[in-house]
C-alpha cells in the first residue's frame, strides 16, 4: 500500500475504535450516572394522568381525569413481599412462563420466564419480568375503561376486587374469566387467554343494566415504576419506550427523553407500544385497524427516577345501550424477544412491524440475514461458536476473488519495495516528483495501490453485523462455546493480569485503570494473530507510520477485551484464515514471504536482510 492508502486505512480503523471506546468508557457511565440522579423534586401528581382524553377540548392532551387516583402508596422490600400482600391471585402456568394475575385491579403483574435464568448457572433464579405495584421493580400491564367525560365513576380501578367466575389456572388453551359488579347496573367481565409463549389477550365486556346508555373508552397500558437495573446504555442497542404507531412509524425513545419531555403522544391506526429491555419486552396492542391515541408518559416522584407509562386509548367510544352488552379486545406481549416467535405474531395477528421490537438497526438488511445464517448453521452444528466460525469461512469463500486480487497486488508491492524505497530516497526533496515516479512504478508493474484496502473494508460490515447479532439476540445469550467460554454474548471471563485466575485478584476493580485491565485469553490471541498478519504486509518506509501499525494490534487487543467473546473468537479466527490465505496468494505470485523471519525481525531477534530489487 502507498502511504496515502495506509493513512486512509488507519483513519477508518481508528475512527471506529474511537467511537466504540468513547461510548463504552465515557458516555456509557455518564448516561447511567445521569439516569440514576434524575430524581424529580416535585411531589407525585395524580399517577394516572397518562390516559389520553378522547375529546377535542383544549386540555384534552394534558390534564386528564384518571380512572385510578394514584399509584399504590404501599411499598415493599422485595417482589416476594409484594406478592404476599396481594395473595388473592389466579395462577399462570405455561411451557414458557409462570406467574399470576392480581385479582385486586385484575392486573397482569407477575410473569416469570421459565426458560431463562439470570446467570449461566442453570440453578440461578429465572428471569422475573413483570412485578407487582409497589415492589422495587414494579412493572405491570392493565386494561380498563374510562367514561366519555373522562371520569372513572362506577368503573373498576386498581383497588377494585374482581372475582374468578370461570377457570382456575390460566394456561394455553385454558382461559380464565374475571368479573366485577359496580352495584349500580354495570357488570364488567374480563376473559384472559395466553398461548404457549408470551402472548396474552384480554376480552373485556360491559353489561349495562343501569337504565340508561353509557359511552366508554377502552384503554390499555404498561406501567414501569423504576429503571431496569441492567440498562446497557450502549449506542447500538435501544432500550426503553418503543412502539409502532401505525404506518410503520417506529418510535424509539429513551427514558431520558421522557424525563425531559414528560409526555409524547401520537394518533395511530393499530400498532403497538410498551417498553423493551435488551432481551425482554412488555408491549400492548389494540386489534388491527383500531384508531387509537398512544402516549408515553413520565410522572416524577419525590425520590427515584419516577413512573414511566406507555398507554393507548380508543379514539371512538364504545356505546353500551341500556340492557345491552359491549365488547373490546386488546393484546399484550410479555416475554423474551425470540425472533421466530415475534415474527410469528406479526404474521398471525397483523401487528404492524412487530419485528422491530428487536433492534436490528439501520443495517438490518445485513444484520438479520447474518442472524438467519448463524441460526441455520447452529441447527446443523449444535453450537453457536462453531456456527460463527463457519460463517467466517463462508464470508472468506464469497470474497475469495476480491481477496486474491488484493493479496496479489500486495505481493507485487512487496517485490517492488526496494525500488520504491530507492525512489523515495532519490527524490526526498521533491515530493511531487517522488509521487510521480512511484505512480509510474505502479503503472509499469500493474499494481493497484487501493486493492489492499478491500480485505479490511469488507470485514467492517461483517464485523458490525456479527457484533449486533451477538449483542441483541437472545439466542446468543448464555450460548456456550468450548472450555471456559460459556456465554458467547459475554466477555471472556479469563484475565492475563491475574494469570488467568491463578492469582485471586480482580484487576478490573482498580480505580481509574481498572476498566482497561480486562484482557482474556481470546482477546490476547486475537491481538497476536492481528500482529502476525501485519508482518505479511509490506513494511512502511516512514518510521512513524510503522510505529502506528505496530501499536494498532495492542490498541485493538485492549479495546476488544470487554467485547462479547463470540466477536473476539470470530476476529481471531478471521485473522488466522487471512494469514494463511495471504501467505499462499503472495507466495504464489512470487513474493518472498518469510513470515517467521518477519516476526523474529519485529521482535528484534533477527536482522532484516536487504532485499534486492525485483526479488
Amino acid at each position: 500500500m502507498s502511504p496515502d492508502q495506509r493513512n486512509m486505512v488507519i483513519a477508518v480503523l481508528l475512527s471506529i475504535a474511537v467511537v466504540f471506546g468513547w461510548q463504552y468508557f465515557v458516555m456509557g457511565p455518564q448516561i447511567e450516572k445521569a439516569q440514576q440522579q434524575a430524581a424529580a423534586t416535585a411531589q407525585q401528581d395524580q399517577a394516572n394522568t397518562d390516559i389520553a382524553q378522547p375529546d377535542t377540548s383544549a386540555n384534552a392532551s394534558t390534564n386528564n381525569p384518571a380512572p385510578d387516583a394514584a399509584a399504590s402508596t404501599a411499598t415493599f422490600a422485595d417482589r416476594e413481599a409484594a406478592l404476599a400482600a396481594t395473595a388473592d391471585r389466579v395462577q399462570i402456568e405455561t411451557a414458557s412462563i409462570t406467574g399470576s394475575i392480581n385479582l385486586t385491579g385484575a392486573r397482569l403483574d407477575d410473569v416469570s420466564l421459565k426458560k431463562y435464568n439470570e446467570a449461566v448457572d442453570p440453578t440461578s433464579p429465572i428471569i422475573h419480568l413483570l412485578q407487582p405495584d409497589g415492589s422495587p421493580d414494579g412493572f405491570f400491564i392493565e386494561t380498563g375503561w374510562v367514561r366519555a367525560d373522562g371520569s372513572s365513576e362506577g368503573l373498576p380501578d386498581q383497588n377494585s376486587q374482581w372475582k374468578l367466575v370461570n377457570g382456575s389456572t390460566l394456561s394455553a388453551g385454558s382461559p380464565v374469566t374475571l368479573e366485577w359488579d359496580n352495584g349500580a347496573g354495570l357488570v364488567f367481565k374480563r376473559t384472559i387467554t395466553v398461548d404457549d409463549d408470551y402472548l396474552f389477550s384480554f376480552s373485556d365486556s360491559v353489561e349495562n343494566n343501569s337504565g340508561g346508555d353509557i359511552a366508554l373508552f377502552p384503554y390499555s397500558r404498561v406501567v414501569r415504576q423504576n429503571l431496569p437495573h441492567d440498562l446497557a446504555n450502549f449506542f447500538i442497542l435501544h432500550e426503553g419506550p418503543i412502539g409502532v404507531m401505525g404506518g410503520s412509524n417506529l418510535q424509539e425513545k429513551t427514558y431520558k427523553d421522557l424525563d425531559s419531555e414528560g409526555t409524547i403522544q401520537n394518533d395511530a391506526t393499530g400498532g403497538w407500544l410498551g417498553f423493551t429491555d435488551k432481551y425482554w419486552a412488555a408491549v400492548i396492542m389494540p386489534e388491527d385497524g383500531t384508531d387509537i391515541t398512544a402516549r408515553f408518559v413520565h410522572t416524577p416522584t419525590a425520590s427515584g427516577p419516577g413512573i414511566y407509562r406507555a398507554n393507548f386509548i380508543d379514539k371512538t367510544p364504545v356505546t353500551v345501550a341500556s340492557g345491552g352488552t359491549a365488547n373490546n379486545v386488546t393484546y399484550a406481549f410479555a416475554g423474551a424477544k425470540v425472533e421466530a416467535i415475534i415474527d410469528g405474531y406479526e404474521q398471525a395477528y397483523g401487528f404492524d412491524s412487530f419485528e422491530l421490537m428487536i433492534d436490528w438497526g439501520w443495517f438490518h438488511f445485513i444484520t438479520k440475514p447474518m442472524f438467519f445464517l448463524i441460526r441455520f448453521l447452529y441447527s446443523i452444528l449444535g453450537n453457536f461458536g462453531l456456527a460463527i466460525l463457519s460463517v467466517t469461512l463462508i464470508v472468506k469463500a464469497l470474497f475469495l476473488p476480491l481477496a486474491n486480487r488484493s493479496y496479489a497486488s500486495m505481493a507485487k508491492m512487496r517485490k517492488v519495495q526496494p525500488e520504491m524505497k530507492a525512489l523515495q530516497e532519490r527524490y526526498a526533496d521533491d515530493r511531487a516528483e517522488q509521487q510521480k515516479q512511484i505512480m509510474e512504478l505502479y503503472s509499469r508493474e500493474k499494481i493497484n495501490p487501493l486493492s489492499g484496502c478491500w480485505p479490511i473494508l469488507i470485514q467492517i460490515p461483517v464485523f458490525f453485523s456479527l457484533y449486533k447479532v451477538l449483542f441483541i439476540t437472545i439466542e446468543m445469550r448464555h450460548a456456550p462455546f468450548f472450555g471456559w467460554i460459556q456465554d458467547l454474548a459475554a466477555k471472556d471471563p479469563t484475565n492475563v493480569f491475574n494469570l488467568f485466575g491463578l492469582i485471586p485478584f480482580d484487576p478490573t476493580v482498580l480505580p481509574v485503570v481498572g476498566g482497561f485491565l480486562h484482557l482474556g485469553f481470546w482477546p490476547l490471541l486475537m491481538g497476536i494473530t492481528m500482529w502476525v498478519q501485519m508482518r505479511l504486509n509490506p513494511p512502511q518506509t516512514d518510521p512513524t507510520q510503522q510505529m502506528i501499525f505496530n501499536l494498532m494490534p495492542i490498541f485493538f487487543t485492549f479495546m476488544l477485551g470487554s467485547f462479547p467473546a463470540g466477536l473476539v473468537i470470530y476476529w481471531a479466527w478471521n485473522n488466522t484464515l487471512s494469514i494463511a490465505q495471504q501467505w499462499f496468494i503472495m507466495k504464489r505470485n512470487g513474493a518472498d514471504v518469510d513470515l517467521f523471519g518477519n516476526v523474529l525481525s519485529s521482535l528484534g531477534l533477527r536482522k532484516t536482510a536487504t532485499q534486492k530489487p525485483g526479488k
